[in-house]
């Protein structure tokens, strides 16, 4: 049942990935990835929320592995992110610098942030 729930979710979050991308270009013209940058930071916030909710919760093994594994796993792109790094270094070495900088910085605060959003959400729930 995992190796299904991987699947399903890997195949959502790689086109919700595609379609924010797609959809950001449209939007944002320039020489910042935002596609890649806003899947990254919002896949750190849900799946620390995920991870906080499970430490309370003890969902199915198949829910953690489909929304963790799958969902997130295909919907954030650490590969993108450094190819795109990458290709600003010889545009924009200052602009690189910041992607980088604000890609950690913001997405370990997300990730924190969720998993407390998720373990308070969790223990609301039980009283």
């Amino acid at each position: 049942m995992n190796y299904i729930a991987v699947g399903i979710g890997g195949m959502a979050g790689s086109v919700l990935r595609y379609l924010i991308g797609l959809y950001t270009i449209e939007i944002w013209h320039g020489g910042f990835p935002y596609g890649t940058f806003i899947v990254n930071v919002t896949g750190a916030l849900i799946l620390g929320f995920l991870t906080g909710w499970q430490y309370e919760k003890k969902l199915p093994s198949y829910i953690v592995s489909g929304l963790g594994t799958g969902f997130i796993g295909s919907f954030t792109t650490f590969s993108a992110l450094s190819l795109e790094t990458v290709q600003l270094i010889d545009t924009s070495p200052l602009t690189a610098l910041l992607y980088v900088v604000l890609s950690s910085v913001i997405g370990l605060f997300m990730a924190f942030f969720g998993l407390l959003l998720g373990k308070n959400g969790s223990r609301k729930d039980t009283v």
